[in-house]
Protein backbone atom coordinates (compact mmCIF):
# COMPACT_ATOMS: atom_id res chain seq x y z
CA UNK A 1 0.00 0.00 0.00
CA UNK A 2 1.15 3.64 -0.97
CA UNK A 3 2.50 5.55 1.83
CA UNK A 4 0.47 8.39 1.29
CA UNK A 5 -3.00 6.03 0.79
CA UNK A 6 -2.02 4.73 4.23
CA UNK A 7 -1.76 8.26 5.98
CA UNK A 8 -4.96 9.48 4.61
CA UNK A 9 -6.39 6.07 5.65
CA UNK A 10 -4.76 6.43 9.06
CA UNK A 11 -5.95 9.66 9.39
CA UNK A 12 -9.46 8.85 8.61
CA UNK A 13 -9.67 6.29 11.24
CA UNK A 14 -8.86 8.09 13.53
CA UNK A 15 -11.13 10.93 13.00
CA UNK A 16 -13.86 8.45 13.24
CA UNK A 17 -12.72 6.69 16.33
CA UNK A 18 -12.55 10.63 17.90
CA UNK A 19 -16.07 11.02 16.55
CA UNK A 20 -17.84 8.47 18.08
CA UNK A 21 -16.02 8.80 21.42
CA UNK A 22 -17.13 12.08 21.51
CA UNK A 23 -21.11 11.36 20.69
CA UNK A 24 -20.96 8.62 23.20
CA UNK A 25 -18.96 10.59 25.75
CA UNK A 26 -20.37 13.63 24.95
CA UNK A 27 -21.50 14.36 28.73
CA UNK A 28 -17.94 14.03 29.22
CA UNK A 29 -16.71 15.88 26.77
CA UNK A 30 -18.84 18.90 27.64
CA UNK A 31 -17.86 19.01 31.30
CA UNK A 32 -13.79 18.50 30.26
CA UNK A 33 -14.98 21.66 27.89
CA UNK A 34 -16.50 23.42 30.79
CA UNK A 35 -13.69 22.91 33.18
CA UNK A 36 -11.29 24.32 30.61
CA UNK A 37 -12.96 27.35 29.62
CA UNK A 38 -13.99 28.17 33.57
CA UNK A 39 -9.66 27.65 34.25
CA UNK A 40 -8.92 30.27 30.99
CA UNK A 41 -12.54 32.20 31.98
CA UNK A 42 -10.10 34.97 32.95
CA UNK A 43 -7.59 35.43 30.28
CA UNK A 44 -10.48 35.47 27.92
CA UNK A 45 -11.90 38.41 30.22
CA UNK A 46 -8.68 40.24 30.05
CA UNK A 47 -8.15 39.61 26.02
CA UNK A 48 -11.86 41.10 25.71
CA UNK A 49 -11.32 43.84 27.91
CA UNK A 50 -8.14 44.28 25.71
CA UNK A 51 -9.68 44.32 22.36
CA UNK A 52 -12.43 46.95 23.39
CA UNK A 53 -9.18 49.10 24.74
CA UNK A 54 -6.93 48.78 22.01
CA UNK A 55 -8.15 51.14 19.58
CA UNK A 56 -8.44 54.13 22.05
CA UNK A 57 -5.10 52.10 23.57
CA UNK A 58 -3.45 52.69 20.03
CA UNK A 59 -5.16 56.57 18.88
CA UNK A 60 -3.58 57.60 22.59
CA UNK A 61 -0.19 56.33 22.23
CA UNK A 62 0.03 57.93 18.57
CA UNK A 63 -0.87 61.13 20.45
CA UNK A 64 1.15 60.98 22.91
CA UNK A 65 4.54 59.62 20.30
CA UNK A 66 3.68 63.15 18.67
CA UNK A 67 3.34 65.34 21.86
CA UNK A 68 6.19 63.70 23.12
CA UNK A 69 8.71 63.55 20.79
CA UNK A 70 11.57 60.94 20.38
CA UNK A 71 12.35 61.13 23.89
CA UNK A 72 9.15 59.76 24.77
CA UNK A 73 8.64 57.47 22.58
CA UNK A 74 9.08 54.49 25.21
CA UNK A 75 6.29 56.95 27.46
CA UNK A 76 4.13 56.79 24.99
CA UNK A 77 2.36 53.07 25.04
CA UNK A 78 1.86 53.13 29.18
CA UNK A 79 0.47 57.06 29.29
CA UNK A 80 -1.91 55.71 26.46
CA UNK A 81 -2.88 52.39 28.44
CA UNK A 82 -3.31 54.28 31.89
CA UNK A 83 -5.47 56.63 29.66
CA UNK A 84 -7.44 53.87 28.08
CA UNK A 85 -8.41 52.63 31.89
CA UNK A 86 -8.76 55.67 33.16
CA UNK A 87 -11.67 56.15 30.18
CA UNK A 88 -13.01 52.83 31.03
CA UNK A 89 -13.39 53.85 35.07
CA UNK A 90 -14.94 56.80 34.52
CA UNK A 91 -17.65 55.87 32.22
CA UNK A 92 -18.34 52.52 34.86
CA UNK A 93 -18.15 55.32 37.69
CA UNK A 94 -20.83 57.91 35.53
CA UNK A 95 -23.17 54.57 34.19
CA UNK A 96 -23.06 53.56 38.39
CA UNK A 97 -23.67 57.31 39.53
CA UNK A 98 -26.58 57.71 37.24
CA UNK A 99 -28.22 53.91 37.79
CA UNK A 100 -27.74 53.35 41.41
CA UNK A 101 -29.48 56.32 42.86
CA UNK A 102 -32.22 55.95 40.62
CA UNK A 103 -32.99 52.88 40.55
CA UNK A 104 -33.19 52.72 44.56
CA UNK A 105 -35.68 55.50 44.24
CA UNK A 106 -37.52 53.17 41.81
CA UNK A 107 -37.77 50.86 44.16
CA UNK A 108 -38.99 52.40 46.95
CA UNK A 109 -41.36 54.32 44.89
CA UNK A 110 -42.62 51.13 43.89
CA UNK A 111 -42.87 49.06 47.11
CA UNK A 112 -44.20 52.22 49.17
CA UNK A 113 -47.30 52.20 46.19
CA UNK A 114 -47.52 48.88 46.18
CA UNK A 115 -51.06 48.99 47.30
CA UNK A 116 -52.29 51.74 45.37
CA UNK A 117 -50.82 50.36 42.31
CA UNK A 118 -53.34 46.46 43.61
CA UNK A 119 -55.96 48.64 44.11
CA UNK A 120 -55.90 50.19 40.47
CA UNK A 121 -55.48 46.96 39.14
CA UNK A 122 -58.12 45.59 40.92
CA UNK A 123 -60.82 48.84 39.52
CA UNK A 124 -59.32 47.55 36.29
CA UNK A 125 -60.37 43.82 36.65
CA UNK A 126 -63.74 45.15 38.21
CA UNK A 127 -64.42 47.49 35.44
CA UNK A 128 -63.59 44.53 32.91
CA UNK A 129 -65.93 41.85 34.37
CA UNK A 130 -68.56 44.03 34.41
CA UNK A 131 -68.16 44.82 30.80
CA UNK A 132 -68.11 41.07 29.60
CA UNK A 133 -69.82 39.50 32.75
CA UNK A 134 -67.14 37.53 33.91
CA UNK A 135 -68.44 37.51 37.90
CA UNK A 136 -65.17 34.97 38.83
CA UNK A 137 -62.49 37.36 37.81
CA UNK A 138 -64.05 40.38 40.53
CA UNK A 139 -63.93 37.90 43.48
CA UNK A 140 -60.39 38.00 43.12
CA UNK A 141 -59.70 40.52 45.63
CA UNK A 142 -56.20 41.27 44.29
CA UNK A 143 -55.27 43.70 47.19
CA UNK A 144 -55.11 41.14 49.37
CA UNK A 145 -53.67 38.46 47.43
CA UNK A 146 -50.76 40.54 46.20
CA UNK A 147 -50.65 41.79 50.14
CA UNK A 148 -50.82 37.55 50.94
CA UNK A 149 -47.61 37.51 48.33
CA UNK A 150 -45.18 39.96 49.64
CA UNK A 151 -45.70 38.26 53.15
CA UNK A 152 -45.11 35.01 51.83
CA UNK A 153 -41.82 36.27 50.35
CA UNK A 154 -41.21 38.40 53.17
CA UNK A 155 -41.23 35.03 55.28
CA UNK A 156 -39.31 33.15 52.94
CA UNK A 157 -36.55 35.83 52.94
CA UNK A 158 -36.38 35.17 57.10
CA UNK A 159 -36.34 31.54 56.33
CA UNK A 160 -33.31 31.82 54.47
CA UNK A 161 -31.63 34.66 56.78
CA UNK A 162 -31.98 31.86 59.16
CA UNK A 163 -29.49 29.42 57.41
CA UNK A 164 -26.79 32.50 56.72
CA UNK A 165 -23.92 30.94 58.09
CA UNK A 166 -23.43 28.26 55.26
CA UNK A 167 -25.14 30.67 52.73
CA UNK A 168 -22.65 33.16 53.85
CA UNK A 169 -19.58 31.21 53.55
CA UNK A 170 -21.21 30.03 49.93
CA UNK A 171 -21.08 34.22 49.23
CA UNK A 172 -17.56 34.80 50.73
CA UNK A 173 -16.31 32.03 48.57
CA UNK A 174 -17.85 33.35 45.67
CA UNK A 175 -16.72 36.57 46.19
CA UNK A 176 -13.42 35.65 47.02
CA UNK A 177 -13.37 34.05 43.48
CA UNK A 178 -14.76 36.91 41.51
CA UNK A 179 -12.32 39.29 42.86
CA UNK A 180 -9.11 37.36 41.77
CA UNK A 181 -11.10 36.29 38.36
CA UNK A 182 -10.87 40.07 38.21
CA UNK A 183 -7.35 41.10 38.96
CA UNK A 184 -6.34 38.16 36.76
CA UNK A 185 -8.15 39.70 34.22
CA UNK A 186 -7.30 43.08 34.46
CA UNK A 187 -3.27 42.38 34.99
CA UNK A 188 -3.77 40.02 32.13
CA UNK A 189 -5.54 42.93 29.75
CA UNK A 190 -2.61 45.18 31.03
CA UNK A 191 0.20 43.30 29.78
CA UNK A 192 -1.49 42.67 26.65
CA UNK A 193 -2.12 46.44 25.82
CA UNK A 194 1.28 47.46 27.09
CA UNK A 195 3.17 44.61 24.79
CA UNK A 196 0.42 44.65 22.37
CA UNK A 197 2.34 45.42 19.04
CA UNK A 198 5.57 43.32 20.40
CA UNK A 199 2.95 40.21 21.13
CA UNK A 200 1.63 40.59 17.38
CA UNK A 201 4.28 40.79 15.79
CA UNK A 202 5.64 37.63 18.07
CA UNK A 203 2.36 35.46 17.13
CA UNK A 204 2.88 36.42 13.38
CA UNK A 205 6.42 35.39 13.29
CA UNK A 206 5.45 31.69 15.17
CA UNK A 207 2.71 31.16 12.49
CA UNK A 208 5.12 31.74 9.69
CA UNK A 209 8.19 29.82 10.59
CA UNK A 210 6.23 26.60 11.81
CA UNK A 211 3.76 26.47 9.24
CA UNK A 212 3.61 26.00 5.69
CA UNK A 213 3.62 29.21 3.71
CA UNK A 214 0.33 28.86 2.38
CA UNK A 215 -1.43 27.85 5.38
CA UNK A 216 0.46 30.35 7.05
CA UNK A 217 -1.16 32.97 4.83
CA UNK A 218 -4.52 31.81 5.33
CA UNK A 219 -4.27 31.59 8.58
CA UNK A 220 -3.19 35.00 9.00
CA UNK A 221 -6.18 36.12 6.59
CA UNK A 222 -8.51 34.67 8.79
CA UNK A 223 -6.93 36.39 12.08
CA UNK A 224 -7.10 39.58 10.19
CA UNK A 225 -10.58 39.20 9.15
CA UNK A 226 -11.67 37.93 12.82
CA UNK A 227 -9.93 41.22 14.11
CA UNK A 228 -11.42 43.79 11.98
CA UNK A 229 -15.09 42.05 12.12
CA UNK A 230 -14.76 42.29 15.54
CA UNK A 231 -13.52 45.39 15.61
CA UNK A 232 -15.94 46.71 13.59
CA UNK A 233 -18.83 45.30 15.64
CA UNK A 234 -17.70 45.75 19.23
CA UNK A 235 -17.27 49.81 18.27
CA UNK A 236 -20.54 50.06 15.71
CA UNK A 237 -22.25 48.77 19.01
CA UNK A 238 -20.97 50.84 21.41
CA UNK A 239 -21.19 54.34 19.24
CA UNK A 240 -24.82 52.72 18.67
CA UNK A 241 -25.77 52.59 22.19
CA UNK A 242 -24.30 55.88 22.88
CA UNK A 243 -26.09 57.58 20.48
CA UNK A 244 -29.60 56.13 21.26
CA UNK A 245 -29.16 56.27 25.19
CA UNK A 246 -28.13 60.33 24.70
CA UNK A 247 -31.25 60.23 21.73
CA UNK A 248 -33.40 58.76 24.81
CA UNK A 249 -32.39 60.94 27.34
CA UNK A 250 -32.83 64.25 25.60
CA UNK A 251 -36.22 62.75 23.54
CA UNK A 252 -37.41 61.82 27.81
CA UNK A 253 -36.40 65.54 29.28
CA UNK A 254 -38.05 67.55 26.33
CA UNK A 255 -41.29 65.32 26.48
CA UNK A 256 -41.13 65.49 30.40
CA UNK A 257 -40.91 61.22 31.17
CA UNK A 258 -40.20 60.03 34.30
CA UNK A 259 -36.81 58.14 35.15
CA UNK A 260 -34.71 59.97 32.37
CA UNK A 261 -31.54 58.55 33.34
CA UNK A 262 -32.34 55.36 34.91
CA UNK A 263 -34.30 54.42 31.60
CA UNK A 264 -32.08 56.15 28.83
CA UNK A 265 -28.84 53.93 30.53
CA UNK A 266 -31.10 50.84 30.05
CA UNK A 267 -31.86 51.41 26.65
CA UNK A 268 -28.37 51.74 25.78
CA UNK A 269 -26.90 48.74 27.41
CA UNK A 270 -29.80 47.24 26.20
CA UNK A 271 -28.73 48.34 22.85
CA UNK A 272 -25.31 45.88 23.00
CA UNK A 273 -27.72 42.83 22.79
CA UNK A 274 -28.76 41.99 19.68
CA UNK A 275 -31.76 41.27 18.29
CA UNK A 276 -33.71 40.78 21.15
CA UNK A 277 -32.03 44.11 22.73
CA UNK A 278 -34.23 46.62 21.58
CA UNK A 279 -37.36 44.47 22.75
CA UNK A 280 -35.87 44.49 26.76
CA UNK A 281 -34.97 47.42 26.94
CA UNK A 282 -38.47 48.67 25.28
CA UNK A 283 -40.08 46.25 28.34
CA UNK A 284 -38.63 47.18 30.84
CA UNK A 285 -38.60 51.35 30.82
CA UNK A 286 -42.27 50.51 30.05
CA UNK A 287 -42.71 48.55 33.08
CA UNK A 288 -41.06 51.51 34.82
CA UNK A 289 -43.87 54.18 33.33
CA UNK A 290 -46.54 51.90 34.44
CA UNK A 291 -45.86 51.91 37.67
CA UNK A 292 -46.67 56.03 37.28
CA UNK A 293 -48.83 55.88 34.38
CA UNK A 294 -50.17 53.09 31.61
CA UNK A 295 -50.36 56.20 29.64
CA UNK A 296 -47.09 57.80 30.06
CA UNK A 297 -45.78 53.72 29.20
CA UNK A 298 -47.63 53.97 25.92
CA UNK A 299 -46.59 57.33 24.70
CA UNK A 300 -42.66 56.32 26.16
CA UNK A 301 -43.06 52.81 23.43
CA UNK A 302 -44.71 55.28 20.66
CA UNK A 303 -41.70 57.94 21.27
CA UNK A 304 -38.77 54.94 21.52
CA UNK A 305 -40.10 53.53 18.31
CA UNK A 306 -39.64 56.71 16.35
CA UNK A 307 -36.39 57.31 17.76
CA UNK A 308 -35.26 54.04 17.07
CA UNK A 309 -36.45 54.03 13.33
CA UNK A 310 -34.97 57.32 12.98
CA UNK A 311 -31.57 56.22 14.92
CA UNK A 312 -31.35 53.21 12.92
CA UNK A 313 -32.44 54.66 9.38
CA UNK A 314 -30.37 57.88 9.21
CA UNK A 315 -28.19 58.67 12.76
CA UNK A 316 -26.34 54.60 12.94
CA UNK A 317 -25.62 53.96 9.02
CA UNK A 318 -24.19 58.02 8.89
CA UNK A 319 -21.79 57.91 11.98
CA UNK A 320 -21.24 54.08 12.24
CA UNK A 321 -20.86 52.82 8.32
CA UNK A 322 -21.32 50.06 6.66
CA UNK A 323 -22.96 46.38 8.38
CA UNK A 324 -21.33 43.48 8.84
CA UNK A 325 -22.85 42.11 5.37
CA UNK A 326 -24.56 38.97 7.83
CA UNK A 327 -28.65 38.11 6.49
CA UNK A 328 -31.13 38.67 9.12
CA UNK A 329 -32.13 34.78 9.02
CA UNK A 330 -28.22 33.95 10.15
CA UNK A 331 -28.26 36.63 12.74
CA UNK A 332 -31.28 35.36 14.47
CA UNK A 333 -29.35 31.87 14.18
CA UNK A 334 -26.41 32.97 15.96
CA UNK A 335 -28.20 34.83 18.13
CA UNK A 336 -30.26 31.84 19.24
CA UNK A 337 -27.25 29.70 19.40
CA UNK A 338 -24.79 31.32 21.02
CA UNK A 339 -26.92 32.70 23.76
CA UNK A 340 -28.29 28.95 24.50
CA UNK A 341 -24.60 27.33 24.65
CA UNK A 342 -22.67 30.41 26.43
CA UNK A 343 -25.54 32.28 27.74
CA UNK A 344 -24.44 36.56 27.69
CA UNK A 345 -21.06 35.90 26.33
CA UNK A 346 -22.26 33.60 23.51
CA UNK A 347 -24.99 36.76 22.63
CA UNK A 348 -22.47 39.02 22.28
CA UNK A 349 -19.50 37.07 20.30
CA UNK A 350 -22.30 35.10 18.29
CA UNK A 351 -22.98 37.50 15.42
CA UNK A 352 -19.49 38.54 14.74
CA UNK A 353 -18.60 35.56 14.99
CA UNK A 354 -20.99 34.00 12.14
CA UNK A 355 -19.87 36.69 10.53
CA UNK A 356 -16.70 35.72 10.06
CA UNK A 357 -17.65 32.23 8.94
CA UNK A 358 -20.16 33.35 6.74
CA UNK A 359 -17.10 35.56 4.91
CA UNK A 360 -14.80 32.76 4.49
CA UNK A 361 -17.78 30.53 3.39
CA UNK A 362 -18.91 33.32 0.71
CA UNK A 363 -15.14 33.80 -0.60
CA UNK A 364 -14.48 29.84 -0.78
CA UNK A 365 -17.52 29.54 -3.14
CA UNK A 366 -16.67 32.47 -5.29
CA UNK A 367 -13.62 30.59 -5.51
CA UNK A 368 -14.97 26.97 -6.43
CA UNK A 369 -18.43 28.69 -8.44
CA UNK A 370 -16.71 31.83 -11.21
CA UNK A 371 -18.67 33.44 -13.45
CA UNK A 372 -22.54 31.98 -14.09
CA UNK A 373 -22.37 29.11 -11.93
CA UNK A 374 -21.82 31.37 -9.01
CA UNK A 375 -25.05 33.56 -10.19
CA UNK A 376 -26.92 30.85 -10.51
CA UNK A 377 -26.13 29.59 -6.76
CA UNK A 378 -26.47 32.77 -4.93
CA UNK A 379 -30.10 35.02 -4.33
CA UNK A 380 -29.55 38.08 -6.30
CA UNK A 381 -32.05 39.48 -3.64
CA UNK A 382 -30.06 39.29 -0.13
CA UNK A 383 -31.75 41.33 2.07
CA UNK A 384 -32.17 41.89 6.33
CA UNK A 385 -28.09 42.23 6.71
CA UNK A 386 -27.12 43.25 9.90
Amino acid sequence: MDNGVFRKLLLLITYVVALVVVIVKIDVVLDWCSGVLLAFRPIFIGFAIAFILSRPCNFFARLYAKGLGKRGEKLARPLAVVTAYVMLFAVIGVLISLVVPELTRSIQRFVGNMNIYAENLQEVIDFITQRLSLENLAKLNLPDKINDILGDALNQVLDTLTGTVPHLISATSSLVSAVVTTVISFVFSVYMLSGGPKLTAQCRRLVVVYLPESIAKRVLAVVHLTADTFTKYVSGQLIEACILGSLCFIGMVVFRFDYAPLISVIIGVSALIPVAGAYIGAVLAALLLAMISPIKAFWFLVFLAVLQQLEGNLIYPRVVGTSLGLPGIWVLAAVTVGSSLLGFIGLVISVPLTAVVYTILKYDLRQRLPGKELQEVEDPQESGEA
